[in-house]
């Protein structure tokens, strides 16, 4: 690679993959940037691809027997992943979405496959299909335009033969990084699924707060009133019910908030309650209806936030937030080849998964960031969309045109054990990162 290519790949890059190279033992280091590196730039999720869009060293063997017995963590990469994204992403909460998604297939060999339910309704599949059903625990970051993004931390494939369900693999995947969340406010979004007493009860006791949709006929209550004194009897526990005419009299406010990628007219009811599901306790429900495109209002859906002191549109556009994991789901099954992702055992199969959902992280990341090095990237690849916003897609193919069939193993320097390119007096000394450098 010349000069010029060189100063074209983002420092930032190189300094992040150099601090995920931390989480790893030092003899595997080369062969998880040429894999890391590998996944980032194809769009297929088949190791033999990554193989060949760059220029490995070794034999194609090598790195699937790394994959299936090398002696490294997952699961402490995507802490380190996590820690990365914390010091990148700076915000005051930290937005976290779980949910699952399925990747079909045909196969009866594939890992914890079976038969779900085809909840997206969508009308070119049956009602249950064959496939692997993974939870997914991601963070919410903005990228310089303000718009969300998805970033992939942790996915959990659900097994077939136990009684482990989604519940407990979110509780699992939260668990499994809570140890990093400490002192920070966090805000877990979920959808009406994960809306159960038993994963609400458990984020409250981490100290989370969870906001998500309930079906608009959850039981909500007062508080009592007080009692008084000498009254006999035991105290109660709730006040009046929420019934439907009751709500329909509480004071409805009309407004527009930018929500899913455009501005929303919406009205809303609010009332802090007691959620008798989850054992009394005070939770912010929001009533809300969406304006439609024919000038109907779109039936009611309920909001209710653990954290009481939000504001009624606060809660709606943390809510809105969620949706970013749907976007991440779409990108990384169609563009990052998630969809034909295929190792023989969970185990491997969850080791190449999360390394190719930590190269489309690392992208998504460097659209995040104010940096003419990420312009200057895309504007060679597409210089006809200079207004237009940074996004991934144009990322991955101005580091495809630097990158392809490169020995990017070179780069990584055993002795400083630093991630650069060579020739690095040519291109420009640059100075140590100090903030990667924990």
């Amino acid at each position: 690679m010349n000069a010029s290519g060189c100063s074209s790949i983002p420092s930032e890059l190189c300094y992040w993959i150099t601090f995920l190279a931390k989480a790893l033992p030092l003899r595997s280091v080369g062969t998880f940037i040429e894999l890391l590196i590998g996944s980032m730039l194809c769009s297929s999720g088949f190791v033999t691809d990554a193989y060949h869009v760059i220029d490995m060293q070794n034999h194609w063997g090598s790195y699937y027997k790394w994959l299936q017995e090398g002696k490294w963590s997952w699961l402490g990469l995507a802490r380190q992943f996590l820690r990365l994204c914390l010091v990148v992403v700076k915000v005051d909460v930290v937005n976290l979405v779980i949910d699952d998604t399925l990747t079909l297939r045909t196969s009866k060999k594939a890992p914890c496959s079976q038969y779900h339910h085809q909840h997206g309704n969508k009308p070119n599949l049956a009602n249950y299909v064959w496939g692997q059903c993974w939870v997914s625990l991601a963070m919410i970051g903005v990228r310089a335009n303000k718009s969300p993004i998805g970033l992939p931390l942790l996915s959990r494939l659900v097994p077939s033969t136990s009684n482990t369900g989604k519940l407990i693999a979110a509780n699992t995947l939260i668990r499994a990084v809570c140890g990093l969340l400490k002192d920070i406010s966090i805000r877990v979004l979920v959808d009406s699924w994960y809306m159960r007493k038993r994963f609400i009860k458990s984020m409250r006791a981490r100290g989370f707060h969870v906001i998500g949709q309930v079906r608009i006929d959850t039981r909500l209550y007062d508080e009592p009133k007080p009692r008084k004194k000498g009254q006999r009897g035991r105290p109660r526990i709730y006040g009046e019910k929420y019934t439907q005419p009751r709500i329909a009299r509480l004071k409805k406010t009309e407004t527009c908030l930018k929500l899913y990628g455009k501005d929303q007219v919406l009205r809303y009811r609010t009332k802090i309650a007691k959620a008798r599901f989850l054992e009394g306790l005070l939770v912010r429900a929001v009533w809300c209806e969406f304006l439609g495109a024919d000038g109907g209002w779109r039936s009611t859906r309920l909001l209710i936030s653990t954290d009481v002191i939000m504001s009624a549109e606060q809660v709606i556009e943390s809510y809105g937030l969620r949706w970013s994991i749907e976007s991440m789901f779409n990108q990384l099954k169609l563009a990052w080849g998630l969809k034909e992702a295929w190792q023989q055992t969970r185990q491997t199969l969850h080791r190449w998964v999360h390394i190719t959902m930590f190269g489309y992280g690392l992208i998504q990341l460097l659209s995040c960031i104010e940096s003419e090095t990420v312009k200057q990237l895309c504007q060679q690849h597409s210089p006809w969309r200079t207004r237009s916003p940074v996004t991934a897609g144009q990322i991955r193919k101005g580091l495809l045109k630097h990158l392809m069939h490169v020995r990017v193993r070179s780069w990584w320097n055993r002795k400083c054990k630093k991630f650069e390119p060579p020739d690095k007096v040519k291109c420009g000394k640059r100075q140590e990162n100090t903030l990667y450098a924990v």
